[in-house]
């Protein structure tokens, strides 16, 4: 069955981590551990483009992220917007790198999602993926006003923080409301026809973004804090709003993010498998009362490997594993094709631009 994707790092692989994302995970886990690399996620990579296949991965969410320096993490952090804005511009060099070749189609509006959809049904085998363009932490658009050329550069849709503050609003591990310059770029947003991704923000953020934004509004990659204690998780009345506005949610597959009680450098994976995220998925059905809602957003590869995932992921293939998983819980054939697919299908088909 098609699957997609709502969050993969892939220019951040390739182009920080200089992976060949034309190579499969095992062959680059395999070049990586020869060359002695052991920092976290190195030798462990779960994604490459062969992988994608395997797994009828066909549309993704790829993303673009670099943050202004705030000393979480130097690998994504620089000094200004400037060095940000430029960083994120090479990760989009490199999207449109792939498109030239004939590797991907990048995605920028309701006809080509259908031209996608028509080339990937027709031969699955060799069509080109799709890829809509996501901006994880707002910190490259230098100011509100330069929305307009990312999207000119077929950017469409943003997250405002990733992790501690940025320009605009208050990521994971932080806390406080919209910055003014975050009220100004949602108005911004919604003027271009951008959607908005709530992953990452804090519920003070959250709350007030929804407020004032008044376009599409998505989670790409979130769990359920019901399941998993945590600012980064989204609780009932966050799901309860995204889904009043129509919002699809794409479960993570961070095993941190699936474990209750995980601590940073101690606990480990063993006994996580796949379920965990079904439990994400179906918490989200529950709660709205139907599968409208619940999608996939793995988030493979975003600095991790499979170290760090349910134990019975060894490749984004497995991700066909979650549709076996949802019938063996009483879903439905539509209700499947909805979570690997459909509802993220239905959101880009509503909120993308006609050409």
């Amino acid at each position: 069955m098609l699957v997609v994707d709502a969050h993969l790092d892939l220019a951040m692989n390739a182009v920080m981590w200089n992976r060949d994302l034309a190579l499969s995970a095992h062959e680059t886990r395999g070049i990586e551990r020869a060359e002695g690399m052991t920092e976290k996620g190195r030798g462990a990579g779960t994604v490459g483009f062969p992988d994608l296949r395997a797994g009828e991965v066909g549309l993704v969410f790829a993303t673009v992220i670099a943050r202004k320096n705030h000393g979480q993490n130097s690998g994504i952090d620089f000094r200004t917007h400037e060095i940000a804005f430029a960083q994120a511009q090479g990760q989009l060099a490199y999207y449109r790198e792939l498109e030239r070749q004939g590797v991907i189609r990048i995605v920028r509006t309701r006809e080509d999602l259908a031209a996608w959809r028509a080339g990937w049904d027709a031969d699955p085998a060799t069509a080109p993926f799709g890829f809509v363009l996501l901006m994880e932490g707002a910190d490259p658009i230098v100011a509100p006003e330069q929305a307009g050329l990312w999207w000119s550069d077929g950017l469409r849709i943003v997250g405002l923080a990733h992790y501690g503050p940025s320009a605009y609003a208050f990521g994971t591990g932080s806390a406080g409301p919209l910055t003014a310059k975050g009220r100004a770029l949602l108005k911004e947003m919604d003027g271009l026809g951008m959607m908005l991704d709530v992953s990452h923000l804090t519920d003070e953020s959250f709350h007030e973004a929804l407020d004032v934004f008044r376009g599409p509004v998505l989670a790409s990659h979130s769990n359920c804090r019901a399941l998993v204690p945590g600012d980064r998780q989204l609780d009932d009345a966050m799901i309860r709003r995204l889904i009043e506005r129509d919002g699809v949610i794409g479960a993570a597959m961070d095993a941190w993010m699936l474990q209750p009680g995980w601590v940073r450098g101690e606990t480990t994976n063993e006994g996580l498998t796949l379920e965990a995220v079904v439990d994400q998925i179906d918490h989200v059905c529950q709660i709205a009362g139907n599968s409208r809602h619940a999608a996939i957003g793995t988030d493979l590869d975003g600095g991790y490997g499979i170290e760090q995932t349910p134990r019975d992921v060894d490749t984004i293939a497995d991700v066909q594993r979650i549709g076996e998983l949802l019938r063996g819980r009483g879903y439905g054939e539509e209700d499947v094709a909805g979570v690997m697919h459909g509802n993220w299908e239905r959101l880009l088909d509503d909120g993308l631009p006609k050409a």
